[in-house]
C-alpha cells in the first residue's frame, strides 16, 4: 500500500471541481492535487493559489492526462463526462465521475466497458448516499422497521431551478438530455439504493409551462454556464426573471412511474418553480412506512410510522439528524475521503458504477417516454458481463 500522497488530476476545475478539489488536496496527509485542467484562465489562476505555485496546469485534458497522476476529478459539463471519462480510463488512472455519468444509456455503457477492458477504478460522485437523512433511512430499512419495502414516493421542489437550469446550457437538450436525466440522477439513485431495487418499467409525463415564456438573452453558439454572482436565489415568483438561456427545450414540470427490477412501484415528481428547495422521501412497507423533512438542515428529521391511526403528523417515532459540517451537508468530504481510499486501497465502496448507470437509464428511458406523450418502456440491463466485474471490485 502506498504511504505517500496519491497525486490527483482534475479536469473542470472550478464550481464543483474546485469544492471536490478542496476536499481532496491534503498534501502530507495522503492527497494532493497537482495538476488542473480547464477552460476559464482564470479558474485556473484560482487553481495555483489554491493548491500552489508549483500546480501544472492546463486547457487541454489530454495534457493533463499525460502526467503521473493516481487518480483524476472530473467535474465538466454533463456532455463531456463521456470524453474525459473514457481518456481517463483507457490510462488505467482511477477516476472520479461527477454524476451524471453521462448524457444516455449507451454512453454509460461504453463508460463501464473501458473501465472493465482496462481494468480501471471508477468511482461515481453520488453524494447523497452519503447525506445523514438518507443513510438514516437506509439503516431503518435495513434493520427491518418498516418491513418490506413495497413503494416509494419522491418530491423534489425545485426552487432556484430557474437560476441553476434555465440560466444557461442545462436548459438544452443537446447538452442534458433532459433534467429527469440531469436533475433526478440523485434522486433516483437514492430511490433505487433505498428499495433495493433498479428501474425496468417506466412512463413518464411533463412539460415546459413557464420557463420558455420569459426573456432571454441573445443567442450565442458556446454553450453559457451561469455563474456564481448572476445568480438571483432571493428573486420571486419565477416571472420576474430575465436573461434565461437563449434555447429553452427542457421540460420544467415532470413526473415518472416506475416499476423496479424486485416489484417495488416507485414515483418521483420535479418541479422547478416552487418557492421552496428541498427533496421528501415516503418509503413504505409491509409493516410501516418512514419519511423526511428536511435535507440536513437544523430540524432535519426522519419519522417512522408503524401503528394504526387516522392522523398523526409526527410519526411512531422521530430520528433527528445531527447538522454535518461540509458542502451537501456534510456529504462531500465524505464520498472524497472514500474516493481517496479507493483510489489507493480498492474495496467496497457506498456509491457504485453500475447504480450511477442504472440512474442515467432510468432518467433517460422517462425523457424518451414524456416526450412520447407517457408511453410505457422498459428500461434496458447493463452487459451481463460487466456487471459481474464491478459486483466483483465490491469484494
Amino acid at each position: 500500500m502506498k504511504t505517500s500522497d496519491l497525486h490527483i488530476g482534475q479536469i473542470g476545475s472550478g464550481g464543483r471541481g474546485a469544492t471536490l478539489g478542496g476536499h481532496a488536496h491534503r498534501p502530507g496527509k495522503g492527497s494532493r492535487i497537482v495538476a488542473c485542467c480547464d477552460a476559464s484562465q482564470a479558474t485556473l489562476q484560482a487553481c495555483r493559489e489554491s493548491y500552489g505555485t508549483d500546480l501544472f496546469t492546463t486547457e487541454n485534458s489530454q495534457e493533463l492526462l499525460q502526467r503521473e497522476l493516481d487518480a483524476v476529478i472530473i467535474a465538466t459539463p454533463d456532455f463531456l463526462h463521456e470524453e474525459h471519462a473514457i481518456a481517463a480510463l483507457q490510462r488505467g488512472i482511477t477516476v472520479f465521475l461527477e454524476k451524471p455519468m453521462a448524457l444516455n444509456v449507451a454512453a454509460c455503457d461504453r463508460i463501464l466497458a473501458a473501465a472493465k477492458q482496462h481494468q480501471a477504478r471508477l468511482y461515481l460522485g453520488h453524494n447523497m448516499r452519503h447525506m445523514g437523512f438518507v443513510r438514516k433511512m437506509k439503516a431503518l430499512i435495513d434493520e427491518g422497521a418498516i418491513g418490506e419495502v413495497k413503494a416509494c414516493w419522491c418530491r423534489h421542489f425545485v426552487g432556484h431551478g430557474g437560476d441553476f437550469y434555465y440560466r444557461d446550457w442545462h436548459a438544452e437538450r443537446r447538452y442534458t438530455t433532459g433534467l429527469l436525466l440531469q436533475k433526478a440522477a440523485h434522486d433516483l439513485d437514492v430511490i433505487h439504493w433505498l428499495c433495493g431495487g433498479y428501474s425496468r418499467t417506466i412512463s413518464a409525463l411533463g412539460g415546459l409551462t413557464v420557463y420558455d415564456q420569459l426573456p432571454r438573452r441573445p443567442q450565442s453558439d458556446r454553450p453559457y454556464k451561469v455563474t456564481a454572482d448572476e445568480m438571483k436565489l432571493d428573486l420571486f415568483p419565477p416571472s420576474l426573471m430575465r436573461d434565461l438561456n437563449p434555447t429553452i427545450d427542457v421540460e420544467d414540470i415532470s413526473s415518472m412511474q416506475m416499476k423496479l427490477s424486485n416489484g417495488v412501484f416507485a414515483t418521483y415528481a420535479q418541479c422547478h418553480y416552487t418557492p421552496d428547495y428541498w427533496r421528501n422521501y415516503t418509503v413504505i412497507g409491509t409493516e410501516g412506512r418512514i419519511e423526511n423533512f428536511g435535507n440536513g438542515e437544523p430540524g432535519t428529521v426522519v419519522r417512522l410510522w408503524n401503528k394504526r391511526a387516522s392522523y398523526n403528523p409526527k410519526g411512531d417515532a422521530q430520528y433527528r439528524i445531527p447538522v454535518a459540517r461540509g458542502s451537501h451537508g456534510g456529504a462531500d468530504p465524505l464520498i472524497v475521503a472514500e474516493f481517496l481510499r479507493y483510489a489507493r486501497d480498492g474495496g467496497a465502496t457506498d456509491t457504485s458504477p453500475l447504480a450511477a448507470r442504472e440512474s442515467v437509464a432510468a432518467g433517460y428511458i422517462a425523457t424518451q417516454s414524456l416526450r412520447s406523450g407517457g408511453k410505457v418502456m422498459k428500461v434496458p440491463a447493463p452487459n451481463a458481463a460487466v456487471a459481474r466485474w464491478f459486483r466483483a471490485q465490491q469484494n
